[in-house]
């Protein structure tokens, strides 16, 4: 008998009294479309959730080591901040206010008395304002021997305001002694005026480009 045959000899309306194999099939069948329609009705919304969700748990473990990261390079700022700040202060302290440079300059000459030397021209120059602080040049020419022109020039080095040689020329005299021609070079920090004129200064340069 044919399969088609044996299936229409059936009686669908006692299921109890199919084959076993028939009602194996039933069942598998009827799973199969339960199966699928769960997965129309909600588990196709629930794996796209999944999904979403896989997604947004890698975002955020990336933006989790991201921070972490600027975490810890933050701590190593703040304490190159730090070492800067006290760095900049040192250095700071070693400029002189506007009311000290008048006695910066006396030290400067006094420097030179103390080795013995004849000046023969001591001019403060034009202050150059830079950002925070002033330059100040002083144009100096002295006279005496090699070892008290070595001696100068390393006292101004160990004064404790900052106080530079430049443009050095060294010549001989008649008599033996040597002369010394340079632009000593200080420095002050500005007051706090003259600080808030200089950002203006600045801010107006600025706007102009």
């Amino acid at each position: 008998m044919a399969i088609g045959d044996q299936l229409r000899s059936l009686n669908w309306r006692d299921p109890g009294s199919l084959p076993p194999l028939v009602k194996l099939m039933c069942m598998l069948g009827a799973l199969v479309v339960v199966l699928i329609a769960a997965y129309v009705s909600d588990w196709s919304s629930q794996l796209e959730e999944f999904d979403t969700g896989t997604a947004t748990e890698q975002t955020l473990k990336q933006d989790y080591k991201t921070k972490k990261n600027q975490s810890i390079n933050l701590i190593a700022y703040e304490r190159q901040y730090k070492e800067v700040d006290i760095t900049f202060g040192a250095m700071l302290r070693q400029l002189p206010n506007r009311q000290q440079v008048e006695a910066l300059l006396v030290e400067i000459n006094q420097a030179g008395l103390q080795r013995g030397l004849q000046f023969e021209s001591f001019k403060p120059g034009t202050e150059t304002v830079r950002d925070f602080y002033a330059e100040l040049p002083i144009s100096i020419k002295v006279t005496g021997n090699y070892h008290d022109i070595g001696g100068f020039a390393s006292d101004l080095a160990q004064l404790s305001r900052i106080v530079t040689l430049n443009n050095l020329s060294i010549m001989p005299n008649s008599d033996g002694t040597l002369s010394l021609e340079s632009t000593a070079r200080t420095y002050r920090y500005l007051d706090e005026e003259e600080a808030a004129a200089q950002r203006k200064a600045l801010a107006a340069a600025k706007a102009k480009r």
